[in-house]
């Protein structure tokens, strides 16, 4: 099996998983893994498909600029400059970007501070941080509609070949070294925002009563 075919197989089963958690709502959401370095290429997936279901359109190859490598009538998704900044920054392998009900609320509630920080929880041993009552934080910048100024913004976040950055009232894209690694930041950061604000709610409750 050649690589390109291998590196499809591995960004489908993210798809698949994360599509079961229901994380990509009407249609939202992208993902990429890299399949060359030398040139840079890598697979996004298309505009507008429905990532519940599995086809042999759901990805097509781009380039270092994120435009498509070889001939077809796929569009690259919105976001694939996100993408590009990533690759070319870090030695990052594969990159995720989910629009969640929990990310986008904690992305509105801390947006005026610009970020937002973990502390003692367990789940932050998945970012490899193992020391006693570690704390992980991620940045949170303005959203726009216009890609290539978000583009520029969100690379002024990326540091690490792992790491995360929250677009306010619009999603989280993280990246790690492969697809096992960039699957685990997600799951880990999406687990935080929902305890966080599950807990603040418990919180008003009792103070309520």
């Amino acid at each position: 099996m050649t690589a390109y075919k291998v590196k499809w197989q591995e960004l489908s089963d993210v798809k698949q998983e994360l599509a079961a958690r229901d994380w990509f709502p009407g249609t939202s959401g992208n993902l990429a893994i890299k399949v060359d370095s030398n040139p840079l290429t890598f697979l996004v997936t298309a505009s507008g498909k429905d990532k519940r279901k599995v086809t042999e359109e759901d990805f097509l190859l781009v380039d270092e600029e994120g435009k498509p490598a070889e001939q077809t009538s796929l569009k690259p998704s919105a976001e694939t400059l996100l993408h590009v900044e990533i690759y070319k920054r870090t030695r990052a392998g594969c990159s995720l970007h989910v629009h969640t009900l929990d990310n986008n609320v904690i992305s509105e509630l801390y947006g005026d501070k610009g970020f937002i920080t973990f502390q003692g929880q367990e789940l932050i041993k998945a970012f490899g941080l193992w020391e006693e009552n570690a704390s992980i934080t991620i940045p949170i910048i303005p959203n726009t509609a216009f890609i290539p100024q978000l583009a520029d913004e969100f690379a002024q976040h990326i540091s690490g070949d792992a790491g995360a950055v929250l677009i306010r009232n619009h999603g989280i894209t993280v990246w790690g070294r492969d697809a096992f690694e960039a699957k685990k930041w997600l799951e880990a950061f999406e687990f935080l925002f929902s305890y966080t604000l599950k807990l603040a709610s418990l919180r008003q409750l009792q103070g309520t009563n």
